[in-house]
């Protein structure tokens, strides 16, 4: 018998991440998630907020709930070692000092006004940086920047997974911008898959890109894809006259357990690489419930 697959979730405690593990597990594969270490002292998820219950669920014993720093290397790089394929799924959606607004420090306004603002790259160049070095920007509370976490934590990632003989990478990106969203939450994205492409071709690199997710156990997403619902139904009626306001409200949404099964068919299929956009998550969800009811 062979051995089962070797899967790290960089962000496996998420809406999403968490569900990617659910459906690995599933397959039999050993699964190790990674959650931001601070302000955290559990690898493991808060499962109200992932899920409908605050219990965990069967599943979750068989999957290694780790901690460490996406913006420390050295945090997280040994358990890379002997992996398969390796996710990231952490981007954030709005910008913020993370910290600050946990400890009350910062205002979640202060993350909208510094995502409009106009001000220069906040990232860092990681390939310029040695193997294992942090990849804290210059300024403290640019760390949960666009460019820091959509992008250079993900190249980071990708780079460290290289070195360690990671067969597959999937990077979990978006098709679009939600509607009031800076441009900069998409280009950080298409940014991170284009280094990660040309710097990282030995890799079969996969680029997930999902609309909107919802699930009942986050109720307010029930409204929100309905309201994306409606966008989409208006884009088709106009013909996509204008998509390009809408963004992500003019696509389909999809529930997030959709996209998770996605995820796992897409790292279990070595013809999958590149982009995965809407459509070929619905095809390689499809496929993946066809497989589990045989």
């Amino acid at each position: 018998m062979s051995a089962a697959k070797r899967l790290i979730v960089c962000g496996g405690n998420g809406f999403l991440g968490s569900r990617i593990c659910k459906y690995a597990v599933a397959r039999g594969w050993d699964v190790t998630s990674i959650r931001q270490a601070a302000p955290y002292r559990s690898g493991e998820p808060h499962w109200d907020a992932v899920t409908a219950s605050a219990a965990p669920p069967p599943w979750a014993h068989k999957v290694t709930w780790e901690r460490a720093d996406i913006l420390r290397p050295s945090t997280y790089a040994p358990l890379l070692k002997g992996a398969d394929s390796v996710v990231h799924s952490m981007g954030i959606l709005m910008e913020a000092d993370y910290k600050g607004v946990v400890r009350g420090t910062e205002s979640p306004l202060a993350g909208l006004h510094k995502a409009f603002s106009p001000s220069v790259n906040r990232g860092v160049d990681p390939l310029a940086r040695a193997a294992g070095e942090d990849i804290a920007p210059p300024n403290p509370k640019d760390q949960f920047s666009y460019e820091v976490m959509n992008r250079d934590s993900a190249i980071t990632l990708a780079r460290h997974a290289s070195d360690e003989g990671v067969a597959t990478f999937c990077y979990i990106s978006a098709i679009a911008a939600p509607p009031g969203l800076p441009a900069r939450y998409i280009s950080t994205k298409r940014e991170a898959e284009k280094a990660i492409e040309d710097h990282f071709p030995q890799m079969r690199n996969v680029f997930v890109r999902p609309p909107f997710m919802y699930d009942n156990s986050r109720k307010f997403t029930l409204g929100i894809a309905a309201a994306t619902g409606v966008g989409t139904l208006f884009n088709g009626l106009t013909k996509g006259a204008f998509g390009g306001l809408m963004g992500a409200g003019g696509i389909k949404p999809l529930k997030v357990d959709t996209v998770a099964e996605a995820v796992v068919e897409a790292l279990a299929d070595e013809t999958v690489k590149g982009p995965v956009e809407v459509a070929q998550i619905d095809e390689l969800a499809t496929r993946a419930w066809r497989n589990s009811m045989l």
